[in-house]
């Protein structure tokens, strides 16, 4: 029995030295080089196993489930959410919670992408007979090619490193960037197999900046109706400022009595005129408006519109419908409102 007045003893702790700045540099500088060096040291192994295991992944009528313990695992929760992202659906599922009912997540017709470094953790091989009872395919990343997950594996894939970049050579740093690369180059692989766009993806982010690029429409965010100024071209030049400061686009549409675009009004065309000392009142649309000017159709992505915007140097830009009749307007600010550009 420990004696009241004893002191309570903790695990000696290490020693902390003196900071040095330039030890600090040198590791960083060597971090960098270990770990290039093991990526690099990737390219020599992708043989035919890197590509039956994207074939195999390819074909699963279920998804890839990845597994991993410890940082192995917080890389494949990165995989799995790659590959979910790109076209392959995909989910991770803990090892050690498999063991206690999460293996229930696992079907026949899924396939389990299992990443270990060693290849010998506890919570991965005693799933391993499950998996195999299951009829579950199994691609093993590891740098343990005799490991007992590489021995239970249909396919496995060589993540090995020489060495860690931790001076220690202990904590894992070179082999998870080296997962970290390899589970990139299944995603970028299977992406391109299947014929995966730049639509696709935006599809998956809806919330990002991509998103809103590749699936905002132009008839999402233009203006329509009466808020677009439009004048006919015998309209008197009063009334084409009146229509200009009532719609507040910096700009009038000059059309038919069809609909159909003629010409163009902007602030920039009313400042040029004014420059050159012309006497304003008595002219008409007809006469100030830039003719043909730039359009845009309503069912083309917002993001076009900014790209014309840029390319012409342009703030605004008419949108007309497929028989070419004025639907719309939108400048700048607006797609800025829409968080377009």
């Amino acid at each position: 029995m420990v004696p009241r007045h004893a002191q309570a003893t903790s695990p000696e702790q290490p020693q902390v030295k003196p900071f040095d700045a330039v030890q600090a540099l040198r590791l960083a500088q060597e971090t960098f080089d270990i770990e290039a060096a093991a990526v690099l040291g990737l390219k020599a192994r992708i043989t035919g196993a890197f590509a039956r295991a994207v074939e195999q992944m390819l074909n699963v009528q279920g998804r890839v489930v990845v597994m991993g313990m410890g940082k192995s695992g917080h890389i494949g929760r990165k995989i799995a959410a790659t590959l979910a992202s790109t076209g392959t659906p995909a989910l991770f599922v803990h090892p050690a919670e498999a063991s206690h009912g999460d293996l229930g997540m696992i079907t026949p017709v899924d396939l389990v992408l299992a990443i270990s470094n060693g290849g010998e953790s506890d919570e991965m091989t005693v799933i391993l007979p499950v998996l195999k009872r299951l009829g579950v395919p199994l691609i093993a990343m590891t740098g343990g090619l005799e490991s007992t997950l590489a021995l239970h594996a249909g396919i496995v894939l060589d993540s090995g490193v020489e060495k860690e970049a931790c001076p220690l050579n202990l904590a894992p740093t070179a082999s998870t960037t080296a997962q970290l690369a390899l589970g990139d180059a299944l995603a970028v692989a299977l992406l391109d197999a299947r014929g995966f766009r730049s639509e696709d993806f935006a599809r998956s982010h809806p919330g990002g900046a991509l998103g809103r690029k590749l699936l905002t429409h132009l008839d999402d965010v233009m203006r329509t109706g009466d808020s677009v100024p439009r004048v006919g071209p015998d309209t008197k030049f009063s009334d084409l400022m009146r229509e200009m400061s009532a719609k507040g686009l910096g700009a009038s549409a000059v059309v038919d009595a069809q609909g159909r675009v003629l010409g163009i009004f902007t602030d920039g065309d009313l400042r040029r005129l004014v420059e050159k000392g012309l006497d304003l009142r008595g002219l008409t649309a007809r006469e100030v408006m830039h003719p043909q000017p730039q359009t845009i159709r309503s069912d083309a992505l917002a993001v076009e519109a900014a790209e014309l915007m840029e390319q012409h140097r342009i703030t605004s830009v008419l949108v007309v419908d497929v028989q070419g009749k004025l639907c719309g307007a939108v400048n700048s600010n607006d797609l800025m409102r829409a968080k377009v550009i």
